[in-house]
């Protein structure tokens, strides 16, 4: 499964945008964005060390609240897999 990260640009760096991701930084190579041109605090998409996409702070929030959410559900399986000695997924 491929899965893209939201991520807040700090600042840029020729074509390359430092950015925060979870309180980790990171950097994504801004080459594919052509036309859309991001500035220091919009929110992009990253994949692979690219960022593919430009998104709004809302959608951005959004999806790192259903990560959360996959992160929680994710715990308690591995809580009830220990719990029974059984492996859920």
């Amino acid at each position: 499964m491929c899965l893209s990260v939201p991520a807040r640009i700090e600042r840029i760096e020729g074509d390359t945008a430092i950015c925060s991701v979870g309180g980790a930084t990171c950097q994504a190579s801004l080459q594919l964005l052509e036309g859309q041109l991001p500035q220091p605090g919009d929110y992009v998409l990253i994949h692979t060390g690219f960022a593919i996409q430009k998104i709004s702070e809302e959608e951005a929030a959004e999806t790192l609240r259903i990560f959360e959410a996959f992160d929680e559900l994710n715990q308690q399986l591995d809580e009830e897999e220990r719990q029974t000695g059984q492996r859920i997924v």
